[in-house]
């Protein structure tokens, strides 16, 4: 069985800005314009990550001659994915930071 891809990091704005209000049902025209991506990347992505079982979507009705609207929301997987993904960033900037001077030059081996 393949292991799964990691998660872009347009995935992870997405799911992060979901994760920010995670009962909250959003549009994808509202996720467009906060993490900056066109409905050409986004909707394919929110349809992937959907199938991942990562958000869940569903309609908003119609109203006022308004045809209906998809919806997103997080699920639990999805919130573990970014807590693991913002996790994993804090660790590599600790080893970053780990190998530098306080005047933030990279420490060569050996040298002084």
């Amino acid at each position: 069985m393949p292991r799964p891809r990691a998660l872009s990091q347009q995935a992870l704005a997405v799911l992060g800005a979901l994760a920010a209000d995670a009962g909250r049902w959003r549009h994808g025209y509202d996720l467009a314009a906060e993490v900056g991506l066109k409905s050409g990347s986004l909707y394919p992505l929110l349809i992937r990550l959907a199938e991942r079982g990562l958000l869940e979507s569903g309609w908003d009705e119609a109203r006022g001659g308004k045809p209906p609207r998809h919806l997103y929301r997080i699920t639990a997987a999805g919130t573990e994915q970014v807590a693991a993904a913002r996790s994993a960033t804090t660790r590599r900037q600790a080893v970053i930071n780990a190998g530098r001077t306080p005047l933030g030059r990279a420490r060569l081996g050996g040298a002084r």
